[in-house]
């Protein structure tokens, strides 16, 4: 897999990062996509995705690793390259444990993806603003901390819709995949906070 155009854009930070949230939101286009039509094989390539992703996380570091002088400070670059891959992680982690537990997803499941797919694309704005335009990038990380606040409070309502179940064996395996989805917003709210950092040293 191509990752670098090595005349353009070796050690350029801004670059990698963006490259690897272009990945992570190509992994929760294809989750979402998986929730709305419960087809197995749009739910592998979201494990693809994540594989690619890993990939690119791998390759930001290893210039991490070469460069001296960055953009910011390595331990952000770092920090927020994490993040990144955390919130993929658990969209693929999540699609796998519904697998394993043979369940197929609800409206509810959907709904509340639907809220973290927006607070992601509040992420990938920030990160493609961060070069050019820190307040915005840091306008666009706030909103993805509100978006995840509507889904903290989706979740509860959620759970307590779903305890209203008779089928406790469901109840259990349906609450994992609602806290592996809380989690997953829970990485956003991480990235949010990173960016925000970044945004206040930078400018």
């Amino acid at each position: 897999m191509k990752i670098l155009n090595k005349d353009k854009s070796k050690s350029d930070f801004y670059f990698l990062l963006s490259k690897q949230s272009d990945k992570v939101m190509e992994g929760m286009k294809k989750f979402k996509l998986y929730m709305e039509t419960s087809e197995d094989e749009i739910g592998q390539e979201v494990i693809k995705c994540e594989k690619e992703a890993d990939e690119l996380r791998r390759v930001l570091i290893d210039e991490l690793n070469k460069t001296f002088i960055t953009p910011f400070e390595r331990e952000d670059i770092f920090n927020l390259s994490r993040t990144l891959d955390d919130m993929l992680d658990y969209a693929s982690s999540t699609y796998e444990e519904m697998c394993i537990f043979k369940l197929k997803p609800t409206e509810d499941l959907r709904d509340m993806f639907e809220l973290i797919y927006k607070a992601a694309e509040y992420i990938d704005s920030a990160i493609k603003y961060l070069k050019n335009n820190p307040a915005i990038s840091s306008e666009q990380a706030l909103n993805a901390k509100k978006a995840e606040n509507k889904i903290e409070t989706k979740y509860r309502e959620f759970l307590d819709k779903l305890f209203m179940e008779d089928d406790i064996k469901y109840i259990l395996k349906m609450r994992e995949i609602f806290r592996h989805l809380s989690n997953l917003a829970d990485k956003i709210d991480s990235t949010s906070d990173t960016i925000c950092n970044i945004v206040v040293k930078i400018m």
